[in-house]
């Protein structure tokens, strides 16, 4: 075994399925979206989830103001969408009137679920843990959706913002 910069151990555990938490801006009345490549389950009971956001994203400003969120996976036809909104800030822009996806209400929630997203989770924050330059928000499921045709997006590991760029967005066969 040989000792490596730890940047070499991250490139390891590639490929994953990359997530996008709808957050929601109150103050101009639109959803925010983030992808990123920190998400896991965390308990079976009750359903608990757990995403990682960095603290100087204004997504990260939003989670701690308005406690909630929609995790949904992708499907391979957003990967534009994704890009996009890996590379502006919603701080500048709605990236909802930007992007070609569609949305609808959710049911406990003020963020959107996405129309043809393979999954949409629906999510109270529970629980915060500050660890480093990020913080987990650990996410109640209060409702869950499928689309069982969709494919997902596949991250297998380039980093350039939150670890995809958009010529090597990859997809499922």
């Amino acid at each position: 075994m040989k000792e490596v910069n730890i940047s070499e151990v991250w490139k390891k555990k590639y490929p994953e399925r990359v997530v996008v938490a709808a957050s929601w801006d109150e103050k101009n009345n639109r959803p925010n979206f983030i992808p990123l490549g920190w998400f896991m389950q965390t308990s079976f009971s009750p359903p608990l989830v757990a995403i990682s956001v960095g603290v100087t994203r204004y997504s990260h400003t939003l989670l701690h103001k308005e406690k909630e969120f929609v995790v949904f996976f992708p499907n391979k036809k957003m990967g534009k969408e994704v890009y996009y909104w890996g590379t502006h800030s919603g701080k500048d822009v709605d990236k909802l009137k930007e992007s070609a996806v569609e949305t609808e209400q959710a049911k406990h929630v003020k963020p959107p679920l996405i129309k043809n997203a393979p999954i949409n989770l629906e999510c109270k924050v529970v629980d915060t843990l500050r660890t480093g330059d990020h913080t987990i928000f650990v996410g109640k499921i209060l409702a869950a959706y499928i689309e069982e045709e969709e494919e997902v997006i596949l991250n297998f590991g380039e980093y350039k913002f939150g670890g995809i760029k958009e010529q090597e967005i990859l997809f499922t066969p």
